[in-house]
C-alpha cells in the first residue's frame, strides 16, 4: 500500500465525504457487531474509526498492531457527526504480542513499569500529549532567547571540577585522568559573557550525584541556562525569567490546543509576578505555623505553603523569593553592600515547587577569592575558573532553570518523572 499517499487521523477527518484515503497507526480497540467489524486506529494526530463488512480476518487482529488501511471517508453514526472510514482495503505491518506488559486503557499501571516500557506507555494519548507539549515549550524557550539576542552555546558534559556548592559530583574514568561529570555550565556561561558574547544561553544535560528520591528530584536533568552581562541588579535577571514564562505559556496555549483538552489543563498567564524578601516570606510561613531560623532555606513544604499563600494574596502562581541567606548560596553569588549575611540572589517558585535558581554574580577578582576562601573554596585550584576576572570581566548574573520542573509544574503532574521520557534518579539506570 503506498505510504506516500497516507494522510495524519485529524487530515482524514477534514476530509469531505466520499473521499478515498491512506491511513496507518496503531490498533487501540477492536470490536465486532454481527457481521460488521469497528476498529479504532490510532495515530499521533488522533483516532479514526475504521468500519468494515468484508475482511473477516480483522478478528484477528491485536491491540497495538500497526497497519496501513484505505477506505472512504464517510460521516458516521456518532452523535458529535465526526467522520469513519469504510475499509476497501487494510495491510499488517507488525502484529502486537500479546498479552500487552502495560495497560494503556485503564492507566493502572505502576509508573515504573511504564518507564520500563517507555516505547509502550508513550502511545498512551496523555503521555504522548506531554512530550507534545514539552517539545513545543523547548521550542518556545528557544525562540525567546533568540528574540532577545542571547547567543547559544555548547559546554563540555565531562570536566576536570565544579564550582558548584552542595551538589555532589559524578566521578568518570577518562583515560588516565580523573573527571567528572558537569553539575552545571556556570563556569563557561560566565567564561563567554567575559569573552564578549554578553548574553548566552544553553539547553543541556545537567548531572547531580544526590541520593534524593523524591518526585521532584532526579540525577540527570535537563537545564535551561543563561548569563547576562552589563546588569545593574538581579532584577534584571529576574526580568528576562519572567518575560521568559509568559512567552512559554503564551506559546504552548497557542500551539497545543488539543494536548491541553487531552490534560485538561487550562494555562494562565501571570501578570507582574511578585518579589518577596526571604525575610518577609519567613514572616508568612511563620503565621501559618511554619517556623524557620534566620539561616535557613526553604525546604520543600515551606515551598508549597508560600505557593498556596502567594496564589491567595496575590493571585499568581509564580512568586520569586529574593536575598536568600549567604550561608545557603554559592560562593559567587554577589552580596548585597548593607547585608553581609545575605546574596543578591533569588529562587523562582511555580505552584508550590522551585523551578529556577539565579543571582548576580561577584564579577570583582579580589572579593570573590574571598568569598570563595570564606566558603572553603581556593580560586587557584581553578585556574580557568579565577582568569575569567583578571582581564576584564563585567557587571553579570544568570539562572539556571529545569525544564523537567517546568514541564511538571505547568502540566500539574505528581512525579517529574511523568515529565522526562527516560528519567534516571538513584536507582534507575534504564531504558
Amino acid at each position: 500500500m503506498n505510504l506516500e499517499k497516507r494522510k495524519y487521523v485529524k487530515d482524514a477527518l477534514n476530509e469531505k465525504d466520499n473521499s478515498k484515503v491512506v491511513v496507518a497507526g496503531w490498533v487501540e480497540k477492536i470490536k465486532s457487531m454481527g457481521n460488521i467489524n469497528f476498529i479504532n486506529l490510532r495515530d499521533r494526530t488522533g483516532v479514526l474509526q475504521i468500519v468494515s463488512q468484508r475482511f473477516k480476518e480483522i478478528n484477528k487482529l491485536t491491540p497495538e498492531s500497526v497497519i496501513v488501511a484505505s477506505g472512504i471517508m464517510k460521516k458516521g453514526q456518532k452523535k458529535s457527526g465526526e467522520k469513519e472510514l469504510l475499509l476497501e482495503d487494510f495491510e499488517v505491518m507488525n502484529k502486537a504480542e500479546t498479552p500487552l506488559p502495560i495497560d494503556l486503557v485503564q492507566d493502572t499501571t505502576q509508573i515504573d513499569k511504564r518507564i520500563n516500557n517507555r516505547f509502550l506507555d508513550a502511545r498512551n494519548p496523555k503521555v504522548n500529549a506531554i512530550f507534545r507539549i514539552r517539545s513545543e515549550i523547548f521550542k518556545a524557550i528557544v525562540d525567546f532567547f533568540s528574540e532577545e539576542g542571547f547567543i547559544n552555546i555548547n559546554t563540555p558534559k565531562i570536566t576536570s571540577s565544579g564550582v558548584e556548592s552542595g551538589a555532589e559530583l559524578f566521578e568518570v574514568k577518562y583515560f588516565n585522568k580523573g573527571a567528572y561529570l558537569s553539575q552545571s555550565p556556570q563556569i563557561y556561561k560566565q567564561m563567554m559573557v567575559a569573552a564578549g558574547f554578553e548574553k548566552v544561553y544553553e539547553i543541556g544535560p545537567v548531572f547531580r550525584a544526590e541520593k534524593s528520591r523524591t518526585v521532584r528530584h532526579l540525577t540527570e536533568f535537563t537545564g535551561v541556562d543563561m548569563e547576562m552581562g552589563f546588569i545593574e541588579s538581579e532584577d534584571d535577571v529576574m526580568d528576562v525569567v519572567e518575560r521568559m514564562m509568559k512567552y512559554i505559556i503564551r506559546h504552548t496555549t497557542a500551539k497545543c490546543e488539543y494536548e491541553l483538552d487531552t490534560l485538561n489543563i487550562e494555562l494562565k498567564i501571570p501578570n507582574k509576578i511578585p518579589r518577596i524578601k526571604m525575610k518577609e516570606v519567613k514572616l508568612m510561613l511563620d503565621k501559618c505555623g511554619k517556623k524557620l531560623g534566620e539561616e535557613d532555606d526553604l525546604d520543600s513544604e515551606a515551598e508549597k505553603l508560600i505557593g498556596e499563600i502567594v496564589k491567595e494574596k496575590y493571585n499568581s502562581e509564580f512568586v520569586f523569593v529574593t536575598d536568600y541567606p549567604w550561608s545557603k548560596r554559592p560562593f559567587y553569588h554577589m552580596k548585597p553592600k548593607n547585608n553581609k549575611n545575605s546574596t543578591k540572589s533569588f529562587d523562582l517558585i511555580f505552584n508550590g515547587t522551585e523551578i529556577a535558581t539565579g543571582a548576580q554574580r561577584e564579577h570583582r577578582y579580589e572579593i570573590l577569592k574571598q568569598q570563595g576562601k570564606e566558603k572553603g573554596v581556593n580560586l587557584d585550584s581553578i585556574k580557568g575558573y579565577k582568569d575569567i576576572f583578571r582581564f576584564g570581566c563585567p557587571t553579570h548574573g544568570g539562572v539556571g532553570l529545569g525544564l523537567d520542573r517546568i514541564v511538571q509544574c505547568l502540566l500539574k503532574l505528581d512525579n517529574i518523572r511523568e515529565s522526562i521520557l527516560f528519567p534516571r534518579d538513584p536507582d534507575r539506570l534504564s531504558p
